[in-house]
């Protein structure tokens, strides 16, 4: 008979490519896993991983196995599901958001989907760095932009409305622009995740499709928050989805700026880790976090204004 505790840790570790990481994640200790999996090896005679004082790696053997597992185990959670009321999803799943959309949209809400589903655990991370989804054990991530991972199955939920911002103590130094050209006297905050040696610009609409101005900039910031925080002292301007600037907006902290003129929609995927068939509560937080950004979301990508 297979084991499927032993099944389960299997498939944790090669997804992590780590015993300790899978040991972290399944609350056991690492003597345990490594027992689990050497039991589970037994069972199917055949070697599954590849152990080395730096790295794990999956064997042929292994990556046959996974395939089949990821399937095997979504099929038990539904069986196990199956009857039960909606109310009894149980269980803990992982998920990566970018900072300002898990403070500002997501974790307000959470109090709902946690009543609504008790014996729910959520466990939520927020950073604007791209997570490896496997390997820190994700069940599914949110992530804004182009192409997804390949690795990963999921779904477009649209496009966030992106906008110009500026602070009122900025535009009363410099002026507001009205026309492209005024941005001649003007700074940009510029934005790079590796504060790597790019060129500071505006993006805006043209000829049906999209520009970049070269800018001046006085300050590189790799974080959200950061972006609009160097925004609301008065550090230039800045291009971000409106969803996060609310508060800021309603406290009036900063103030929109060339409204015609704003950069391509963020698009937005939600995606996860677990094939064709996840299990039923990773799909349950799926469809409420696909609920809880529509009223931020417009339809995929309209053609830009000339």
């Amino acid at each position: 008979m297979l084991d499927l505790d032993a099944l389960k840790t299997f498939v944790k570790v090669a997804e992590l490519a780590s015993f300790t990481r899978a040991a972290d994640h399944l609350g056991l200790t690492k003597a345990r896993v490594s027992l689990q999996v050497k039991h589970l090896e037994s069972a199917l005679e055949t070697k599954l991983l590849q152990r080395s004082t730096r790295v794990v790696r999956v064997t042929p053997e292994g990556e046959r196995l996974l395939a089949r597992a990821h399937r095997l185990l979504a099929d038990i959670d539904d069986v196990a599901t199956m009857f039960q009321a909606a109310r009894s999803i149980r269980g803990r799943v992982r998920v990566d958001f970018p900072v300002t959309l898990a403070r500002e949209v997501i974790l307000p809400r959470v109090p709902e989907l946690i009543a609504t589903h008790p014996e729910l655990e959520l466990v939520i991370s927020a950073t604007d760095r791209r997570v490896d989804a496997f390997r820190e054990g994700f069940d599914c991530v949110q992530r804004g932009g182009g192409a997804g991972d390949p690795n990963l199955v999921g779904r477009s939920l649209g496009s966030l409305k992106m906008m110009n911002y500026a602070s009122p103590a900025y535009l009363r130094s410099h002026g507001t622009p009205r026309r492209i050209e005024d941005l001649a006297n003007h700074f940009v905050v510029h934005y790079s995740s590796t504060l790597a040696d790019e060129e500071p610009s505006f993006e805006y609409p043209s000829d049906g499709g999209y520009r970049q101005r070269a800018m001046r900039s006085l300050v590189t910031v790799n974080s959200v928050e950061a972006y609009h925080a160097a925004c609301v002292v008065g550090l230039g301007i800045v291009q971000t989805p409106r969803a996060g600037m609310h508060a800021k907006l309603a406290a009036g902290t900063v103030v929109e700026v060339l409204p015609d003129f704003t950069c391509a929609p963020l698009k937005v995927l939600l995606l996860h880790t677990h094939g064709r068939n996840p299990p039923r509560r990773v799909r349950t937080v799926m469809n409420w976090i696909a609920e809880v950004v529509a009223p931020y979301i417009e339809a995929d990508a309209r053609s830009p204004r000339r």
